[in-house]
């Protein structure tokens, strides 16, 4: 089957995955998400693991990003150096079943002593590009458990930079001192703003994050607000990270809208202007744009 009459793209994380199979009017028609992701596949499996997919969603040519493409999945699809094209992209996708199975390389950057990568968020950025739904020069905010701050310059991706936000809250949250103040739901409400405001002026993180059980303990925050006042604190001390980036420029969140509304309101508490994109809709838009390149 030739890509132009149908794919399935994957975008297979390292505990998740979601497929969607792509019909010949480039519509998504089906999908699914799962817990199966690379650390799932036990050694050799993932041939099995893909025909699973197709069982799923019908036969037909496979288009993978993520950590499929990293040292821990399939095989390995080497960075690409930024500044990076869309068209930079396909011309380096690595091939684990030639014209049937092909994973989308990732994205690096080395320089002056910097160096930072990313797999997967390169193809919901290319996707927003293809799509319309940012303009060809911007300053994207991709949100998660690395988040990717991001300037796009000409249709390309130019510099970037990884905080690890999401790992850090994840980490907090299962084990330590304050795990048992943060089994909460995450909102936007006073509590969320106030870890913001705190995490913006860049005081000493690691007193701050100290300071929530203190708060708990002496009565001046509540305990089911505690979740949401520590991901502020992370998510402003991020923002700082950010605001030192954007040049003042609109900030342009993309990702799962549940992510992405907790940075813009970090960034109206900044006072800075922001809006949000659907990944998704993105990665979809993405992963058409990249299998229309390929034979």
């Amino acid at each position: 089957m030739r890509w132009a009459e149908g794919f399935i793209a994957v975008d297979w994380g390292t505990t998740n995955r979601r497929a969607y199979r792509i019909d010949e009017k480039s519509e998504c028609v089906a999908s699914f998400e799962d817990d199966q992701g690379v650390l799932s596949v036990v050694p050799g499996g993932f041939p099995a693991a893909a025909q699973s997919i197709r069982e799923r969603l019908g036969d037909g040519p496979l288009l993978m990003a993520g950590m499929v493409g990293s040292t821990r999945g399939w095989a390995e699809a080497p960075y690409v150096s930024c500044p990076a094209s869309l068209e930079a992209l396909a011309a380096r996708v690595a091939w684990v079943e030639p014209g049937r199975a092909a994973i989308v390389p990732g994205l690096s950057i080395r320089h002056a002593g910097h160096a930072d990568v990313m797999r997967g968020e390169e193809i919901q950025l290319f996707g927003a590009l293809a799509g319309g739904l940012i303009p060809r020069t911007a300053f994207v905010c991709h949100p998660g458990t690395h988040n990717k701050w991001v300037t796009v310059s000409d249709g390309c991706i130019g510099t970037f930079r990884t905080v690890m936000t999401g790992e850090m809250f994840n980490q907090l949250r299962e084990r330590g001192t304050l795990s048992e103040l943060l089994g909460g739901d995450v909102t936007t409400g006073d509590a969320f703003r106030d870890g913001v405001a705190r995490g913006l002026r860049g005081e000493t993180l690691g007193a701050e994050l100290f300071s929530v059980r203190a708060r708990v303990l002496l009565g001046d925050l509540a305990r089911s607000a505690a979740a949401s006042f520590t991901s502020g604190l992370l998510i402003g001390a991020d923002m700082k990270v950010g605001l030192s980036l954007a040049a003042g420029a609109e900030m342009i969140m993309l990702g799962r809208p549940e992510l992405t509304c907790l940075y813009a309101e970090a960034a109206a508490v900044a006072d800075h202007a922001a809006r949000q994109v659907d990944g998704e809709a993105a990665f979809l838009a993405g992963a058409i744009a990249l299998a229309r390149t390929l034979p």
